[in-house]
């Protein structure tokens, strides 16, 4: 399961011109590497090319340096995706259903998820530059592309949307190979709460029927 975070490009005319992209991207680096840990409500919006249907869910998303996080998803189906440093677990309790995967192959494959977890410097893994014809929304926010240096990523380039103020990520979104294309919006953030990392341990309950994924 591949979760990543959507985006709106919307312009704004008259903006001032933003920062030199290095130093944006610098900024943007310097603050994730001071984060301890991370949380915030979600919407993700998941459109299928092929039969022009979008799903929309919501929840709420927690991280904790190094290699932790759970999206807890509330509506319209309760659901969570949690990852340590260990395992990677997929609990659908209205299945009654765990996928568990080894979480080191959902690292090493997903370089947003690897930097969002602590691990990753976005210089190494992405190619990076402001949108365009607009760097900015109509806020001032900076609007980023972001391409993978990784050879056969699922996606041709990440978009996202960076406060102009705290750097924090609001937005992101890409379309894979097919054409689906994947939103996830941030609100509420909440940096260095002191989120106890008993938040991303799982033990499955009784009578779930659980599959380990390659």
């Amino acid at each position: 399961m591949i979760i990543f975070l959507g985006i709106v490009l919307l312009p704004k005319f008259g903006a001032a011109d933003p920062p030199h992209i290095d130093e944006t991207v610098g900024r943007l680096q310097q603050i994730y590497e001071k984060t301890q840990d991370f949380q915030a409500g979600f919407i993700q919006e998941t459109t299928v090319k092929s039969i022009r249907k979008t799903d929309t869910e919501e929840g709420i998303v927690y991280f904790k340096n190094p290699r932790q996080m759970l999206w807890d998803y509330k509506k319209p189906k309760a659901k969570k995706l949690i990852i340590n440093a260990q395992k990677a677990w997929l609990y659908l309790p209205k299945d009654k259903t765990v996928y568990v995967q080894e979480s080191d192959k959902i690292f090493k494959s997903e370089a947003l998820i690897k930097f969002l977890s602590g691990l990753g410097k976005l210089n190494d893994d992405f190619k990076i530059q402001y949108a365009t014809p607009h760097a900015t929304d109509r806020e001032g926010n900076y609007l980023l592309q972001l391409y993978p240096r990784e050879k056969g990523a699922s996606y041709q380039y990440l978009q996202m949307t960076v406060a102009k103020s705290s750097f924090h990520i609001l937005q992101v979104s890409f379309d894979d190979v097919m054409g689906n294309s994947t939103h996830l919006r941030f609100s509420g953030i909440k940096m260095n709460a002191g989120l106890s990392s008993k938040l991303f341990q799982f033990q499955p309950p009784a009578g779930v029927s659980i599959f380990k994924m390659p």
